[in-house]
């Protein structure tokens, strides 16, 4: 018989939780094993730093998770009850998903991953449309109940298995409406943190972990210390 620990709750001092909602970027996929070098790791560290009310961060990201759609777990839509508005104390979440819709919805499939991924490949199209419907409804329900929404941008995935023009379109459309649509409550732009400058469709060297979709340590560290953390009060 094994036993599963699926959370751990803790008794302290008068607190704030920040929920990250996420995918396999947030789950640290491409960092350290057992290092804590996720960014969700290193942000909790910079609010540790900077002192005065103490913060904890829960970090709910599910590899191959999406917004719309259920696969790889329950899509946030979902699941976004039990695991971001049922956690005591939860004040902030960070909504930082989407690539997965983006490159399930319009991968061309090919090699030995190709029947994981058509396979997946079922429910709503991600289009620019559906996709900001699905974000405004986790606003919409996370403001219910007196939480704080911060939206992070897509980051690029050129060179990664599922990539496409028309995906990128979409994204391309999707991190506009973020960053100008005055929806969230703040905005991470995680997107300029790690694009090249000199090909904005794909993470710059050195910040992926060789599939140009997942971070590497030093991506993640920089995508933690680009957070403003005025954001969080």
């Amino acid at each position: 018989m094994r036993a599963y620990l699926s959370g751990v709750e803790v008794e302290t001092p008068p607190a704030k939780t920040v929920v990250v909602l996420g995918d396999s970027i947030s789950d640290g996929v491409g960092s350290t094993p057992d290092a804590n070098r996720r960014w969700p790791d290193l942000l909790a560290e910079r609010l540790k730093a900077r002192g005065g009310r103490s913060w904890g961060i829960v970090n709910m990201g599910i590899s191959g998770n999406r917004v719309l759609n259920d696969g790889a777990g329950q899509s946030a839509l979902a699941r976004f009850d039990r695991d971001v508005l049922s956690v005591p104390g939860a004040a902030y979440v960070v909504v930082f998903e989407g690539v997965n819709d983006l490159g399930i919805s319009y991968g061309q499939f090919t090699g030995p991953l190709a029947e994981r991924f058509k396979s997946l490949a079922t429910g709503s199209k991600a289009t620019a449309e559906t996709m900001i419907a699905g974000y405004r409804q986790l606003i919409d329900r996370a403001h219910a109940k007196g939480l704080k929404v911060l939206g992070a941008t897509i980051t690029p995935y050129e060179g990664a298995a599922y990539y496409s023009q028309e995906g990128e379109a979409v994204r391309q459309a999707i991190n506009t409406w973020i960053r100008t649509g005055h929806a969230f409550d703040g905005v991470i732009d995680f997107d300029a943190v790690v694009r090249d400058p000199a090909k904005p469709t794909q993470i710059k060297d050195g910040f992926h972990a060789g599939d140009h979709l997942h971070g590497s340590d030093a991506g993640y560290e920089a995508m933690a210390k680009s957070i403003d953390l005025g954001l969080f009060k």
